[in-house]
């Protein structure tokens, strides 16, 4: 188990792999940065780019709640940013008529192309910068172990993206446990809370706990968290 961090919990392997790597990705713009995370696998993880917790065991919980939450809700559209390699949900039915995946970095978007779009109109992938956009409006924006990778300023620049795209909804990766958050560098990564400062969202609709057992258990209370965009927008705007 790594050194204790900044926010009360044991470091993990994206951060002691950021550490080693600082030196290059401080020099770097933001696509650039992920795009060496990905060549260099820095999130560690022999079976996904995407990181560990984008593994088959990480995200069992996820493949069968959130096809149920989207059809509770009433979803036909989604927008996945960032989405990775698409390995952990390219065997799930979502139950949607149109998915748009998009990620930052080219080589990612491409081969997921290649592998999982094939002829299929309702299923397609873009490069996208989601601190810039834009974004295209659908119904649910799935934006998981996005924002713990961005500095707070890029993240409230990621949620104002989505705010202005016309989403109804956010699906995205929080930790309710969390007392304090704190700051991080462009590709780096800590937990997130999203209802304490510099966000202050209320209470989610909803909350997928993922059952998240790296640092032996000290990030349990990972959790996918459902807001409504336009409840969003007043702390966005506070934020800002």
């Amino acid at each position: 188990m790594g050194a204790e961090t900044a926010w009360g919990r044991p470091e993990l392997p994206p951060n002691t792999n950021y550490r080693e790597h600082r030196d290059r990705l401080i020099t770097l713009g933001t696509d650039e940065v992920f795009g060496y995370i990905h060549r260099h696998n820095l999130w560690a993880s022999d079976e996904s780019v995407s990181g560990q917790g984008s593994e088959e065991a990480a995200t069992r919980r996820l493949r069968a709640a959130i096809p149920a939450l989207l059809r509770e809700k009433g979803i036909s559209s989604i927008a996945d940013v960032p989405c990775g390699d698409f390995g952990w949900l390219s065997g799930t039915d979502l139950g949607v008529e149109h998915y748009f995946g998009a990620d930052i970095v080219p080589a990612l978007v491409e081969r997921n192309r290649r592998r999982f779009a094939g002829d299929r109109p309702a299923r397609r992938f873009e490069v996208l910068d989601l601190t810039v956009g834009p974004l295209p409006t659908v119904d649910l924006v799935l934006c998981r172990d996005c924002l713990v990778h961005l500095t707070f300023a890029q993240a409230i620049a990621a949620l104002r993206t989505i705010a202005d795209s016309g989403a109804r909804y956010l699906l995205t990766t929080t930790f309710p446990g969390l007392a304090v958050n704190v700051d991080a560098e462009t590709g780096d990564w800590r937990p997130l809370n999203l209802q304490r400062p510099p966000f202050g969202f209320g209470e989610p609709d909803a909350l997928i706990v993922e059952g998240c057992r790296e640092g032996a258990g000290s990030y349990a209370d990972k959790a996918l968290a459902l807001w409504p965009v336009r409840a969003l927008i007043p702390a966005l705007d506070r934020a800002a």
